[in-house]
């Protein structure tokens, strides 16, 4: 690469463009610039000269053409190896530029405001700088491009290393960013004018699906050693999630970590009082409530401990030494929260391996409301089952005996729990606690024995929730075999007589739904 001599320097965002600009001129660098940053940089005494000086046209429609110019397109797109190129930027009295800092009019930003006017989103639409920026990476061999305010120290240190030049390298290396950039911009201009076009019968699945995530980090492996992995963050995404925690200490999260974490951190995100969640290969193997953080967790390992051995813990509450040192005392893969105490660091600290994620704050904040799955060749996209039960006294008995105050707050509980459980799901659980679960069967009765045979606690009292119908009367027969009271569950079979029926029979008391939670 030849020396950096000129350099065309538009920004909307201008965090850090004053010290860049002062560092280029002290490297010798001509710099050329557009309205706002032109009065920036005039206004720090940072020399510059107006685009419109080169291109011998001022700038027209209230700022929207400035940029589009030979003498600035010819300047970047000439390659540099091609005698006629050359010659002909000769004939035109065109100046090379060899490096473009260019980042875009706020689109993303204007569109995320309640009160934004389509006049205001279509006046948030850049034209001149993505085609600076294409034309830039375009001949990224040549011309340096940056989109990012985070890349000033990385271009400047290598200038200072190479004598006022850049690698390829490091040139190829930005216009790939510039590319994934100019993609995104306009995804969200694609995606806000099919709302808009469609006003009231816009649906929550366009014709054209655009997907945007960065990539966080490679993983050693995927579920198994020989398969590849990385991690990818949805760049919109402001949902307190995994994506958004900072691993604090203990080794590096592995695919596996990243699943059970996430379905631990949702199941928490279900409660308001201090809750504690173990899960095991994606299903929770307890789950609780207490006013003290450390009895919540001591009653989720209860549930299932032999299970809850090595397995991913999510809190909703901050982390307090107290629970830290219970949790030190068994081996446990992953503990997620909003926070952990020094009290809490301390006893963590001595567990090298732990891996710790800090959410940073509340879990609960704006939820996504989409959710897709992947199919060989393609994908299934849903709404998110965001469905809860308010009031769980509003819902209908449909049998003899109504619930008592305590199989009432029971059932809450139990409902919450068997959402986030795979299908076919069944809880047992008292009003604070998971008594067993049964999760991931093909039929329903086998749900029930396995949730009772799992039970390390007694189930004399307890409620059972289904997170769809029963479809006989077996599943009732079997968990009041176990001493269970109550049951909570969608309803909708054609059975559905017959099931009340064997709850009558068995003394038992039945509410429904009318809200099915599968989860496959």
């Amino acid at each position: 690469m030849e020396k950096v001599k000129r350099v065309l320097i538009s920004v909307s965002n201008k965090a850090g463009v004053v010290e860049f600009a002062r560092r280029l001129t002290e490297l010798e660098c001509e710099i050329l610039s557009t309205g706002g940053t032109a009065k920036v940089l005039k206004e720090n005494k940072i020399r510059h000269r107006e685009v419109s000086e080169i291109t011998g046209f001022p700038e027209i429609l209230d700022g929207r053409v400035k940029t589009l110019h030979p003498k600035i397109h010819g300047g970047l797109l000439a390659r540099r190896d091609v005698p006629e190129h050359l010659q002909q930027l000769r004939t035109h009295a065109i100046e090379p530029i060899d490096m473009v800092v260019v980042n875009l009019y706020p689109f993303e930003q204007t569109i995320a405001r309640p009160d934004c006017t389509f006049e205001e989103a279509i006046e948030q639409i850049d034209i001149g700088g993505p085609a600076m920026l294409r034309s830039a990476a375009k001949n990224f061999k040549y011309v340096t491009v940056i989109v990012d305010p985070v890349d000033y120290q990385k271009v400047l240190e290598e200038l200072e290393s190479r004598q006022g030049s850049i690698s390829e390298k490091l040139n190829q290396e930005l216009a790939q960013k510039v590319f994934f950039h100019t993609a995104h911009y306009d995804s969200l201009i694609s995606q806000y004018f099919e709302k808009t076009v469609q006003g009231k019968s816009a649906t929550h699945f366009p014709q054209l699906l655009h997907l945007c995530y960065e990539k966080v980090q490679n993983l050693r492996y995927g579920e198994n050693p020989h398969q590849l992995a990385a991690f990818y963050r949805n760049i919109n995404s402001m949902e307190p999630s995994v994506t958004r925690a900072r691993q604090l200490q203990g080794k590096e999260m592995s695919f596996n970590n990243f699943l059970d974490a996430h379905a631990a951190l949702e199941l928490a995100k279900e409660f308001k009082e201090p809750a504690a969640i173990i899960v095991k290969h994606n299903n929770p193997c307890g789950a609780a409530v207490d006013e003290e953080l450390v009895e919540a967790y001591r009653k989720a390992r209860e549930t299932d401990s032999v299970s809850a051995f090595g397995g991913v813990i999510a809190f909703n509450s901050r982390v307090d030494g107290e629970t830290a040192q219970e949790i030190c005392s068994t081996f446990v893969e992953v503990v997620i929260a909003p926070g952990f105490e020094a009290a809490a660091m301390e006893h963590f600290s001595k567990k090298k391996a732990l891996r710790l994620l800090d959410l940073g704050g509340p879990i609960h904040g704006v939820l996504e409301p989409m959710d897709f799955k992947k199919v060989i060749g393609g994908l299934l996209l849903q709404e998110r089952d965001l469905g809860k039960i308010e009031d769980v006294h509003r819902l209908k008995v449909v049998t003899k005996r109504r619930p008592s105050p305590e199989e009432y707050e029971a059932m809450a509980f139990a409902w919450k729990v068997a959402k986030h459980v795979k299908s076919n799901a069944i809880v047992y659980a008292r009003s604070n606690q998971t008594l067993g679960i049964g999760a991931g069967q093909m039929s329903r009765v086998d749900s029930v024995k396995l949730g009772a045979m799992k039970a390390a606690l007694p189930l004399q009292g307890s409620v059972i929730a289904s997170d769809a119908f029963f479809p006989f009367r077996d599943g009732i027969d079997a968990a009041a075999q176990t001493g269970v009271t109550a049951v909570i569950q969608p309803g909708g079979s054609i059975r559905d007589e017959e099931v009340i029926a064997a709850a009558d029979e068995h003394g038992m008391t039945m509410v429904l739904t009318e809200m099915r939670h599968f989860r496959h």
